[in-house]
């Protein structure tokens, strides 16, 4: 019996999930909720927390390059799984020692894993279900995004409550990690069948690539400020110490349905005019916490995050899929590049903002400079869809 028929689309469903929130809820999110304890206990600066978290996205680049470098489906099967052990080492070397030359390896191996579960697991996931049949329940594997950081927000609760110290937090997310490295082997996707002759190419128009390529970088710039710094920026306020783990629970719990609302508007409106409306609240939600310290300005913007970062993603990635049916993969792992480099470059240059400032009010204005140019470079686009069309 073959692991096609031997496993059921739930099955392959939940261990895509568990993949997800190990590879980038734990091995990823799980640095912003801890980041601030490092700040206080372990000597990290704004500076070097900021360059940590491009260092993770380097890493998550490098998988991504490999990942797309990767036709043999044997190998994108087999690389899946050493990713999501690689997550687990990763999050386990956090707290060997207060060291940055750990922590950057760290950060590097943890981005590869990162990439193994978003680019490798997704494709294996979304394989099975729709030779399976089950194209309708496509989004659900992409829910543990969200319950990546759900888990990552419960955790850091958790084990405040238990007065761990930074190390001990990392502790536990390795004892959190075990069980889903499990159910990642137990119900890991079947190795796919070779490809068959691929559909006949299609392609965007050069112009329209670039102009959503440079949508995308600004979409990564407002996805990285926030996943970094949330936790930080929060506990920054005097009176709202002690409340950064419950606004990144916010974040994720906005998270984890997305995908499905972002779906219905993009029928109802369309794909551009919902990006539109994605950038716009997510503007909204970085201009937030700059223009006001007070918890509901922190827990409002958390929300609007993460219901739209998401929605980011699984919009353009769906739109850029379907305009290239020859070679969708191709045509997503630029657009990944292009979102990679924001996630390279924006948290090391908010680091060192926050750090001559001391505070993180500047790099959120910046950000949404960034994600305001998003908007006018989807406007182009929807201005280049009307010419096309009359």
């Amino acid at each position: 019996m073959s692991r096609d028929t031997a496993l059921l689309p739930w099955q392959v469903s939940t261990g895509g999930i568990a993949g997800l929130i190990l590879s980038i809820g734990l091995a990823r999110f799980a640095y912003t909720p801890v980041l601030p304890l490092m700040q206080q206990q372990a000597g990290l600066s704004d500076a070097m927390g900021g360059t940590l978290a491009a260092v993770n996205y380097t890493g998550y680049m490098s998988g991504a390059l490999l990942a797309a470098l990767i036709d043999d489906p044997r190998w994108r099967s087999r690389l899946y799984f050493w990713g999501m052990l690689l997550g687990l080492v990763a999050t386990a070397l956090m707290p060997l020692a207060p060291n940055l030359t750990l922590w950057a390896l760290s950060r590097y191996l943890g981005g590869l894993s990162g990439a193994a579960g978003m680019l490798l697991g997704s494709g294996l996931v979304l394989g099975f279900l729709m030779r399976a049949g089950r194209r309708p329940e496509l989004g659900v594997h992409f829910m543990g995004l969200g319950l990546g950081i759900v888990v990552s927000a419960i955790g850091a609760m958790a084990m405040d409550r238990l007065a761990l110290d930074w190390a001990g937090h990392w502790w536990g997310f390795v004892v959190l990690g075990v069980p889903l490295l499990a159910l990642c082997w137990w119900w890991r996707p079947p190795v796919p069948p070779p490809a068959t002759t691929a559909l006949a190419a299609g392609a965007p128009s050069v112009q329209w690539m670039r102009w959503m390529i440079a949508g995308y970088f600004c979409a990564g710039w407002g996805f990285v400020i926030s996943a970094t710094f949330t936790v930080a920026i929060v506990e920054r306020q005097p009176l709202l110490h002690g409340q950064g783990p419950w606004a990144w629970l916010l974040v994720g719990l906005a998270a984890t349905p997305a995908v499905f609302l972002w779906d219905r508007v993009a029928r109802r409106i369309g794909d551009l005019n919902a990006l539109l409306a994605a950038f716009a609240l997510q503007i909204v939600s970085v201009v937030l916490p700059a223009l006001s310290g007070s918890l509901g300005a922190a827990l409002t913007g958390a929300l609007l995050y993460g219901a739209t970062f998401i929605g980011l993603v699984s919009l353009t990635l769906a739109l850029v899929g379907r305009r290239s049916p020859g070679n969708p993969g191709k045509a997503m792992a630029r657009l990944t590049l292009s979102y990679g480099v924001a996630q390279v470059t924006a948290p090391a240059l908010a680091g060192a903002m926050a750090q001559a400032s001391g505070s993180y009010t500047a790099s959120l204005w910046l950000t949404a400079g960034v994600l305001t140019v998003g908007m006018a470079i989807m406007l182009r686009l929807r201005a280049l869809e009307a010419r096309a069309s009359s």
